[in-house]
Parts: structure tokens; C-alpha cells; sequence
């Protein structure tokens, strides 16, 4: 079998949809990957916990948006409730975003925004702020991640990556990183292998799917192993994580990721 580069996660929400959420954590986990999860509040925790599962990265908010400064004072009071969840089964990295995103309505923001206004940047700088020092107290990372903002999130305030790395990178404090997704950077930014590079220091994670289609690397335009080569060349060491459908098989497709960030 081929040497992975870096540590690779799955995320849960997107395979074996049809199995109990526990199984499909133990297929993941069994199969060598880290896991990552999006909404924990349904999940039960001291189950997951018993699994002896790896945990990479966990949704870190359940309401609240970081634009508004109302909106970041309920963020900060959910984050805390996640920094207690993720305390349970040993998450270390807990996900943000610029807004406060509808599951059911596939990911668009409860309240779009149309424009991004000086003092929205203000609010997120504030509160990114206080989620540093909540972090920082308790051993986690908060991860802001880029969403893009033509396909799949189109409203979500601070969705470039451009904008993720301004914020993480003018704070500057270890509580606080980014989540470098690379399929939403794809779709709005392009120039993966440098964007990676000026990201540098400032990620938290990096994770994938291929474009278009949102399935594993392989399926799409996207020179993934061209990216882990690079990646590495650049000294990054973390978790790479899977975010995408499969393909076909999920057991294929897992496969696929693993060999496109291998040797």
C-alpha cells in the first residue's frame, strides 16, 4: 500500500448514508482515516467515544454568525457548548464559518449577505478574537473555513479564501486557523498550489473533493497528488480531509483519495 504524505480524515456526512451513524464512523475509522463530523448536537457522544475512533474535525458553533456583532456574542455562547462536546470523544479542531449555514436548505446562509461592509470585518476580527482565547484555553483550534460562493454557499460573508486568510492571518493566534478547502477555493479562486503556499502557517486543515462534482480526487480537474507534492514541499504536516461523495463504491473512493496524497 502506498505511504500517505499526511494524516487523511473522512467526513462522516457524506458516505455509507444509508448505515447507522456509529457503523459508519467504525467503517471509516477501520479503514485507517481520521473521522470528521459536521452537527455533533444530535449525536451521541459517549458512543462515539467508546468507538476508540481518531477525531479530526468537528462543526464548532450551532448558531450565530461572525459578521454581526449580536450574531458573534450567540456564536461565542454555541462555541462553548462545542468545545465541551468535542472534549467528549478528543476533537481538537472545531469548524467555523462567516455565517450561520442551513443544513436543510443544502448550506446557504440563514441570513445572505449581498455585500460585505467594514464593520462586518470588524465584528468577525472581534469575535475571531475571543474564539482565539476560548480555544487557546482549552487545548483546540477554531478553523474558519472558505466557502465558495457561486455553486454551493452564495451569501455566506468572508466565503473566499482570500478573505479566511486576511481574518486568521491579521489575528495571528494559534486558537485560531484556517480550514483550507480546496474544493470551495477551486470553484472561486483557483491557483490551489499557491494559495497553500501564502496559506502557509495559517492552516489548520486542508480538505478536498475534486471539481466539478464535489466527488473524490480523481473523478474531476484537479492534479490532486500535484497539490500533496506541493504541499509537502512547502513543510505542511497536518490532516488532509476527504469532504466529498463518492463516485461509486465508498471503499473505492476512499481508496482514491488515499493514493492521490500518497508517495
Amino acid at each position: 500500500m502506498a505511504t500517505p504524505m499526511f494524516p487523511l480524515a473522512v467526513t462522516t456526512e457524506m458516505f455509507w448514508l444509508d448505515v447507522p451513524y456509529l457503523e459508519r464512523v467504525k467503517r471509516i475509522s477501520d479503514l485507517g482515516f481520521q473521522v470528521e463530523m459536521w452537527d455533533w448536537t444530535q449525536k451521541d457522544l459517549p458512543a462515539l467515544a467508546a468507538l476508540g475512533a481518531t477525531w479530526s474535525t468537528m462543526t464548532g458553533y450551532i448558531h450565530g454568525d461572525l459578521y454581526d456583532a449580536d450574531g458573534g456574542k450567540v456564536l461565542l455562547e454555541t462555541a462553548e457548548q462545542a468545545v465541551a462536546a468535542s472534549k467528549v470523544i478528543g476533537c481538537p479542531r472545531l469548524v467555523v464559518h462567516g455565517a450561520e449555514l442551513d443544513g436543510s436548505r443544502n448550506g446557504l446562509p440563514l441570513r445572505p449577505q449581498e455585500r460585505v461592509t467594514g464593520q462586518m470585518w470588524l465584528n468577525a476580527y472581534r469575535t475571531l478574537e475571543r474564539l482565539a482565547t476560548l480555544g487557546e484555553d482549552n487545548g483546540v483550534v477554531f478553523c474558519l473555513e472558505n466557502l465558495n460562493l457561486h455553486v454551493d454557499h452564495m451569501g455566506t460573508p468572508f466565503g473566499r479564501a482570500a478573505d479566511t486568510l486576511t481574518l486568521v492571518g491579521t489575528l495571528d493566534r494559534p486558537g485560531v486557523r484556517m480550514m483550507l478547502d480546496l474544493y470551495h477555493a477551486q470553484i472561486g479562486e483557483g491557483n490551489l498550489i499557491e494559495l497553500c503556499a501564502r496559506a502557509g502557517k495559517y492552516i489548520g486543515e486542508v480538505q478536498v473533493a475534486d471539481v466539478p462534482g464535489r466527488m473524490e480526487p480523481g473523478t474531476g480537474e484537479v492534479n490532486w497528488h500535484a497539490v500533496a507534492v506541493a504541499l509537502k514541499e512547502q513543510g505542511y504536516t497536518g490532516v488532509v480531509g476527504l469532504e466529498a461523495k463518492a463516485s461509486g463504491d465508498p471503499v473505492a473512493a476512499m481508496e482514491a483519495f488515499r493514493a492521490a496524497f500518497s508517495e
